[in-house]
């Protein structure tokens, strides 16, 4: 692997699992450990742990750090108070997706964005050009781990570890997309309840010094829970189960996310954002393309893999999005971005120069429990 490449804190910690190190977004990162399908179903039914600290955080802070966050985010920054988080899409004046983002509101004139990590120094020179009057921005990725926290029983996990101290608030009374901020030993924690899986979830910011200790304790101390380490292969295959978009996958610069699935992000009647234009002016045209589930056949033996192309009537009409066999379901899934007229029609995906006949069927695949 290129020596260019970036290492989380935790490196170390997943070589030492027996990790399977790949290049990903600028880093090395673990793609599995004892195998996708067994860290997927861990975090389906006990809980998995994922190092994300390759995702980017970036600091607005000062009297104009609220109105420049609502030009840049679709969604409406303005609704949030003290504690909550946002998802949202950051488009381009065309109304494609530069990147999908999670807001953080630490304070009226304090707010942290995190982002993609193969987006991330894309974002902030974008958020720079367009840095409101009375508004510091920091890139805090670099003195910022991230550690994910998921499944059915991740709050059961967290409240065993005692190297985070004593947070103000309660893990159990914490709803859903909202978060506490503590301090251990003097340095920042953090603790979101959010999350990449559809499982019930947190997200844990820590200094990069504190990334090992806290990995090691969760993992000593979450034992008996069935705890283990989950890499990227089973981050996607949970993620697409319950159809969370992935950017360079359903969200890209020349697809809106009113075709990518993510329109209830995009608050048309607020005061004006980037890419606010372009989206009304589809919006009353009507939308050309939609986002639509689709099920291979098992007899087909088939997987619709990124890129494939869909065709009604032997007419290309879309593209597989992404697509795997769904080890929750066990059935043969795809998303695909199709025509909005051949949406209703039957549809083919083009596996391997043959056309394989798909049924459309409704997303999420997988009902989220996050919010239980």
């Amino acid at each position: 692997m290129s020596q260019d490449l970036q290492r989380t804190p935790l490196y170390d910690r997943h070589v030492a699992l027996g990790a399977k190190m790949v290049p990903f977004a600028g880093w090395h990162m673990p793609v599995q450990y004892d195998g996708l399908l067994e860290e997927h179903r861990r975090v389906r039914r006990a809980v998995g742990l994922f190092d994300v600290s390759h995702m980017g955080e970036i600091e607005f802070e000062g009297p104009g750090a609220l109105s420049t966050l609502d030009n840049l985010a679709t969604n409406d920054i303005r609704s949030l108070v003290d504690g909550q988080v946002l998802y949202t899409a950051l488009c381009n004046e065309r109304g494609g997706v530069r990147d999908d983002a999670l807001v953080y509101r630490i304070g009226p004139s304090k707010f942290w964005m995190v982002v993609n990590a193969s987006n991330t120094p894309k974002i902030v020179a974008w958020a720079r050009e367009h840095l409101g009057p009375d508004t510091r921005m920091t890139d805090l990725s670099s003195a910022t781990a991230l550690v994910a926290v998921q499944g059915p029983r991740s709050r059961e996990a967290l409240e065993a570890v005692r190297s985070l101290g004593d947070l103000p608030r309660r893990l159990a009374d914490l709803p859903y997309y909202h978060f506490v901020s503590g301090s251990v030993g003097g340095e920042p924690v953090t603790i979101s309840r959010t999350g990449y899986t559809g499982e019930r979830g947190y997200e844990v910011f820590v200094p990069p010094q504190r990334a090992g200790d806290l990995w090691d304790e969760l993992l000593e101390r979450g034992r008996p829970l069935g705890i283990g380490p989950a890499g990227l292969g089973a981050r996607d295959t949970l993620r697409f189960e319950v159809c969370f978009s992935l950017y360079g996958h359903e969200l890209e610069e020349e697809v809106t996310p009113l075709e990518a699935g993510i329109g209830w992000t995009v608050k048309l009647g607020k005061p004006g954002f980037i890419g606010k234009d372009a989206l009304v002016r589809l919006k009353q045209a009507g939308l050309p393309r939609k986002l639509v589930g689709l099920e291979l056949p098992s007899a087909a033996r088939a997987i619709a893999r990124q890129g494939f192309e869909v065709r009604s009537g032997g007419r290309p009409v879309g593209t597989i999005t992404s697509g795997t066999w769904a080890p929750s379901l066990e059935r043969s899934l795809a998303l695909a971005l199709v025509e909005i007229a051949a949406a209703a029609q039957p549809l083919d995906v083009v596996v391997r120069g043959r056309e394989v006949r798909a049924s459309t069927v409704p997303i999420p695949f997988h009902k989220p429990v996050a919010r239980d």
